[in-house]
């Protein structure tokens, strides 16, 4: 039997490289005849970059930007040889880990060290950036990374507003660097939500990145005020674009004003990986992730797996750390969370349980 694995990261106990591993020791332990292949995947979120580092053989570049709390920080990016690309991940430079909870505030929070990144990374000649659009700890609709690359943002008497992002109700006028140059960009994005409306980046996400009720509504309006702004200075409409929501109305940003073009990251990374291929060689496919919920279906890498799964006519199986939604994707979901096992013994344990999982999943694997 061949079995492939392609499972994404557990946030926060192991990334898609170690998942798969212990995923490919546990069928081993329990069918030591199935021919194995593990291939790490990823939607564009957190790990993005090291799957297709590791996939295309690139290389890791740094650069000093600033976090979303304006603090300086290290981040780093991947460089592809074929093709000449940089792939940047949103959560490096302004990932919520970098961000104790008691100091996220989103209206003060900036994407200004992505705009760094891009500039860092046409530096160095690359013919092309993909931005992994997941994880953040900003709101602002990207208007920190335009700063970054010479954008300004002015009010009615022609002052610059530089602060915060409730600051965007006053802005009037928008205007653009002369001689920014910038390789094409797309915008990988793990979700399909727009930058407004009750699915948008402020309602949907501004939560757990410290927003209160009362915020929530002035960081709505000021993300408002910006859509208008940007369809009558510089004549794009995009606050429906699908994606335009991910890491805090980025994806809306980068679109805006870097002529991205928004991709499904999982698509993208599918793409660079060799998945569908590699699903149509396999008679079993195994995927992975932290947690199934109502975000899953929305771009997350274990629905995309089972998409194309599905469309080569195999079986395909989730193994989880707890699911609330969407296991009637697959033809079966086995959770790390169990009773006696809270959720913080399977972020402390995964890798066992993940091993213990996946040898549980062979015995339904023979009986099937």
């Amino acid at each position: 039997m061949r079995i492939l694995v392609a499972s994404d990261k557990f946030k926060g106990s192991l990334t898609a490289t170690g998942a798969g591993a212990k995923i490919a020791e546990g069928i081993r332990e329990g069918m030591p005849e199935a021919e194995i292949t593990v291939l790490p995947v990823a939607d564009g979120g957190e790990g993005t970059a090291e799957v297709f580092c590791r996939a295309r053989r690139g290389v890791w570049a740094r650069c000093d930007v600033k976090d979303a709390n304006g603090a300086r920080v290290s981040a780093r990016y991947c460089i592809t040889t074929v093709p000449f690309c940089a792939v940047v991940e949103t959560s490096d430079a302004l990932g919520l880990w970098r961000i104790a909870p008691d100091e996220r505030d989103p209206d003060a929070a900036s994407s200004f060290g992505v705009g760094e990144m891009l500039l860092d990374a046409a530096g160095r000649g690359v013919r092309q950036i993909i931005v992994g659009l997941g994880g953040s700890a900003t709101n602002d609709g990207g208007v920190g990374m335009a700063r970054a690359l010479g954008f300004r943002f002015l009010d009615s008497r022609g002052s610059e507003l530089s602060g915060r992002v409730s600051e965007l109700l006053r802005v009037i006028n928008i205007e653009v660097p002369s001689g920014l140059s910038l390789p094409p960009i797309i915008a990988a994005s793990d979700v399909g939500n727009p930058l407004l409306g009750p699915r948008g980046a402020t309602h949907l996400f501004s939560r757990q990145k410290g927003a209160h009720g009362e915020q929530r509504e002035v960081l709505e309006s000021a993300l408002a005020r910006l859509a208008d702004v940007v369809a009558t200075e510089l004549g794009v409409d995009l606050r429906k674009e699908p994606g335009g929501g991910a890491a805090g109305g980025l994806g809306f940003g980068l679109v805006s004003f870097c002529g991205a073009t928004i991709r499904s990251g999982f698509d993208v990374v599918a793409e660079a990986v060799g998945l569908a291929s590699a699903i149509k060689g396999a008679d079993i496919v195994v995927t992975g992730e932290g947690r199934l919920d109502s975000q899953t279906q929305e771009g997350k890498a274990p629905a995309g797996v089972a998409r194309l799964a599905r469309a080569a006519g195999k079986r395909v199986y989730a193994l989880v750390g707890s699911a609330t939604a969407g296991e009637d994707m697959f033809d079966a979901v086995l959770t790390l969370m169990r009773p006696g096992i809270t959720s913080v013994d399977a972020m402390s344990r995964a890798g066992e349980l993940l091993r213990e999982r996946a040898k549980e999943l062979t015995s339904l694997l023979r009986r099937s």
